[in-house]
């Protein structure tokens, strides 16, 4: 018995340093944690925030702050979804992309999460009295001003605005018309792309790292943003 309360009295100082660190580290990201409940559940305590679970103190004592900034992300953005799309108990979110915009915004970062049911919602991060805040964000497809605020000046491409296309994303197909053109990313996509060079898509020849991105509306949510590789038929009106 000794040796077991000695355990127990060693995991609670263990729980109580890691729930301090973790405290800290959220606070220095602008997250405030609910109190991490130690004194009786050790290291299997859940951290909270705003009573939306993110994980335990055990899982979350192995990570860096960029990591632990990405698992509250994950969970607040999903609890933001579901609350602008007043959906019902039990619905999860599959997939979170954060889009790539001019600098610098009003807000922090622009996410589209998309749900079981392949809505796709588009979530703003904030930092509004230092506090993460997350909020829906609604974008009116036929303001180019405000467009081009958010990805930049229209930009020359393959394809235009208005013309009906079939795209391939996470494995599915969906179809939509194209609504703005964006430059190439910054960021190096994680899906493998083609060989570097000239290559040929739908009769279209174009260098791959001068290839334009572009804002599609499937009416299905926020657009799609996608690379020229990822469009994949097209029909072009009379």
């Amino acid at each position: 018995m000794t040796y077991s309360r000695r355990n127990i009295a060693e995991e609670q100082q263990e729980a109580q340093q890691k729930a301090q660190q973790i405290t800290t580290i959220c606070e220095q990201l602008h997250i405030t944690l609910d109190p991490i409940d130690w004194q009786h559940s050790g290291m299997r305590a859940r951290v909270t925030v705003d009573a939306i679970e993110i994980s335990d103190l055990q899982d979350l004592s192995h990570q860096d702050s960029a990591s632990i900034l990405r698992h509250v992300q994950i969970k607040l953005l999903e609890r933001a979804a579901l609350i602008t799309l007043c959906a019902q108990p039990g619905l999860k979110a599959v997939v979170w992309s954060p889009v790539e915009v001019v600098q610098p915004q009003a807000f922090v970062s622009l996410w589209i999460v998309m749900l079981e049911t392949d809505e796709r919602v588009a979530i703003v991060e904030y930092i509004r009295n230092g506090q993460r805040v997350y909020e829906s964000y609604e974008l009116d497809l036929h303001d180019e001003r405000a467009l081009a605020k958010l990805f930049g000046p229209l930009h020359p491409g393959a394809y235009q605005p208005g013309e009906s296309v079939t795209i391939e994303e996470y494995g599915r197909q969906y179809s939509g018309e194209i609504v703005y053109v964006l430059p190439p990313s910054k960021v190096s996509a994680t899906r493998k792309q083609p060989s570097r060079g000239r290559h040929t898509i739908l009769g279209k020849i174009y260098p791959n790292d001068l290839s334009s991105r572009y804002l599609v509306n499937c009416h299905d949510g926020f657009p799609h943003v996608v690379n020229q590789w990822q469009i994949i038929s097209e029909t072009r009106e009379r």
